[in-house]
């Protein structure tokens, strides 16, 4: 025991050095909606920020002398933080590397803004420069969830459109509004800036700077600042009205499948389909479905791969749901409700019937699990390899889709799927090419009767969807009603803002 003591008593250990060097993100936690004065202990021991810069002064619309700086230093978050320094933040260029020593600053909210007031240039040393600085890809929900964490720091806000669509001959300059597909976020410009006079794009890539205002009510109301014209990039791909939208489906009715699968579809606009016809195509890609492989034809492979309707008959009115799949046309497989009344435009024995052109006779037209399935509308009856479709909806990810090069499922543009790479401007036009990964998941368990209700609006004035589709998983019963599946919390056209 004795013994013991003693070696519990002495030690050579000499303890942890504490890192000179803190998070923006530990440094922004400390403020509490009062300013407070940064020392050795509310730090933790530690005296220094280090991170890169990401403003850029040469375009004249950020804040005036504020030198604002981004790390990544604690567990991965990106944070910011501004640093007024008067004229002497034009010096400072994106891609310098900074260390600041912060003991001794006032961390308060000036303007909206967090900062970092009381730092001299003699507390800045510039260690690098020239290094890149990506901005973070996020969507306008995200920074209206979160803005204090998205204050700060240079983010990339893809496929933006302005909201209302802008007259011709307006300019950038000013305060407007932009929609991602996700929410709406003021964009501001001043009017003395390089690039305040700018024609406005319909639709491009919004990279800059995240700031926020303080509402009356205390809260924090983001903001947007491109620092220069280089930070908006007009996208190089037509965005065209859909006439005909994917709205949802069942899949895995409760019951036998077979004849009992239907595809659910909003129009934009009056269609006499005897006049303008269109097809539908779907896409089964079980492991046993046969040509195996990667889709030699895309959509229209066939066998087991891809089954095709025709809809050459009826009229769809603006606005209003059509219906194409089995001809029992029920909601929910063998004794549910009968829902003939629907608009039905194409009511098709698939179970029993080879496709129209196409595909084997099926019990499934979309899997229940597994390999991924898919749902591509196209304008006219002839689909071939080369058909781009108007709409086009996947479940999963799995299976032989796309072989890297050109074979596979096109897509076109939506709110899901962009033909062109918003970011890196590359062509992708196929599903799980590029950033073409996004797909429904599977239901669980199966056959419980699932109603994929994908929600979304559609603004027929903007030409885009200004809230993007998202999976709604209604169960329903053998007496659910049609109503049910075109109620409130279906897809919505809009005619205005």
């Amino acid at each position: 025991m004795a013994m013991l003591l003693s070696a519990c008593a002495k030690t050579n250990y000499p303890g942890g050095d504490v890192s000179p060097y803190v998070g923006i993100y530990d440094v922004r936690t400390l403020y509490k909606d009062h300013p407070i004065t940064l020392t050795a202990e509310s730090l933790g021991g530690s005296s220094q920020i280090t991170g890169w810069v990401i403003s850029d002064h040469r375009g004249g619309n950020l804040p005036d002398g504020l030198l604002i700086v981004q790390d990544k230093r604690r567990l991965d978050f990106q944070r910011g933080i501004a640093i007024p320094i008067g004229s002497a933040a034009t010096d400072y260029l994106p891609g310098d590397s900074v260390v600041i020593d912060v003991l001794g600053a006032k961390l308060e909210r000036v303007d909206g803004i967090l900062q970092l007031t009381g730092i001299g240039t003699d507390k800045i040393m510039r260690v690098a420069n020239g290094l890149p600085t990506p901005a973070r890809l996020v969507t306008i929900d995200q920074i209206l969830q979160r803005p204090n964490d998205y204050e700060s720091t240079l983010v990339a806000i893809v496929k933006g459109g302005f909201n209302p669509m802008p007259q011709p001959g307006e300019t950038l300059g000013g305060i407007r509004t932009i929609n991602d597909g996700f929410g709406n976020l003021s964009i501001e410009t001043d009017a003395s800036a390089a690039f305040a006079g700018q024609t406005l794009y319909k639709m491009a890539n919004y990279f800059g700077v995240i700031f926020n205002h303080v509402s009356d009510s205390g809260t924090l109301v983001p903001y947007h600042k491109p620092r220069r014209k280089e930070d908006i990039v007009p996208l190089l791909s037509e965005y065209a009205v859909p006439k005909v939208i994917i709205s949802g489906f069942a899949s895995d009715p409760r019951g036998t499948d077979a004849n009992n699968e239907y595809i659910q579809l909003l129009v934009t606009e009056d269609i006499d389909f005897s006049v303008t016809p269109f097809s539908l195509v779907t896409t089964n890609n079980a492991n046993a479905s046969t040509p195996t492989g990667f889709p030699a034809n895309g959509w229209a492979t066939g066998g087991v791969r891809t089954y095709k309707f025709n809809l050459n008959t009826g009229i769809a009115r603006k606005g209003t749901y059509f219906y194409v799949g089995g001809t029992n046309k029920r909601i929910n497989s063998t004794n549910s409700t009968v829902i003939a009344e629907a608009n039905w435009i194409t009511s098709y024995a698939y179970n029993t019937n080879p496709g129209f052109d196409y595909g084997n006779a099926t019990t499934n037209l979309l899997a229940n699990s597994g390999n991924a399935s898919g749902i591509a509308v196209f304008e006219g009856t002839d689909v071939t390899k080369e058909s781009v479709p108007v709409d086009v909806i996947f479940v999963g990810t799995g299976g032989s889709l796309f072989n890297g090069s050109n074979i596979g499922y096109r897509i076109t543009n939506t709110d899901w799927y962009d033909i062109i790479n918003p970011v890196d401007m590359k062509e992708q036009p196929f599903y799980r090419a590029g950033t073409n990964v996004k797909a429904l998941t599977y239901h669980t368990p199966s056959d419980a009767g699932y109603f994929y209700m994908l929600g979304g609006e559609y603004n027929l004035s903007l030409g885009r969807w200004t809230k993007a589709r998202t999976q709604g998983s209604f169960l329903m019963t053998k007496e659910t009603q049609l109503a049910e599946i075109e109620g409130e919390t279906a897809t919505k056209l809009m005619e205005n803002e």
